[in-house]
């Protein structure tokens, strides 16, 4: 790997509607609830295709959290680079591959509730596991440890996947897609 970022299309021609790379970030490997957070996801009817524990490049938040990067005016006082940095470059976390029924990112966002667990409803990952909250992060200029990150729709999706995963695992998507018909030779 270069180290520098992804492109997306190392995944072009899959459709993304039924994939979401489930992010399983340093304080749930800390605390130990990577299996429980999968196994919530799972109960749910979502599949869980594949999982890998990496240890993150700083790139790697960079690209997946671009947002909080782009509004950073959201965030005054904090240095989110950063804070990227420091929650993630040189740490663990998981990497989980979902599939489902198209929309799945939207159901897996519900599954995950509120991303300030003292918000996020009773039934929810966050809700029930999450320890954190936005106003200590707030307080201690961190990002908010709310234990997941799945992908928010099917672009965020092939960016996650191109992100964490690369060129290297794009046969991990093959087994939902649709058979290849091969000319059968007179």
């Amino acid at each position: 790997m270069t180290g520098r970022p992804l492109s997306g299309a190392v995944v072009e021609g899959i459709d993304f509607s039924r994939w979401s790379v489930v992010l399983c970030k340093p304080d749930a490997v800390k605390r130990g609830l990577v299996d429980t957070v999968l196994e919530r996801i799972t109960e749910t009817g979502i599949t869980i295709v594949h999982r890998e524990e990496i240890v993150a490049q700083a790139w790697q938040a960079h690209v997946h959290y671009w947002d909080l990067l782009v509004d950073r005016h959201r965030y005054p006082g904090r240095d989110v680079p950063a804070c990227l940095d420091a929650e993630y470059a040189g740490r663990t976390v998981v990497v989980a591959l979902a599939h489902g029924e198209p929309g799945v990112q939207a159901r897996l966002r519900a599954v995950l509730g509120h991303f300030d667990p003292t918000e996020a409803a009773p039934g929810t990952i966050r809700g029930d596991l999450g320890d954190d909250s936005l106003r200590a992060a707030l307080a201690e200029s961190r990002l908010v440890r709310n234990l997941v990150h799945t992908s928010d729709d099917e672009t965020a999706a092939r960016r996650d996947f191109g992100t964490w995963y690369g060129v290297g695992h794009r046969d991990l998507l093959t087994p939902a897609l649709p058979a290849q018909s091969t000319p059968v030779e007179a």
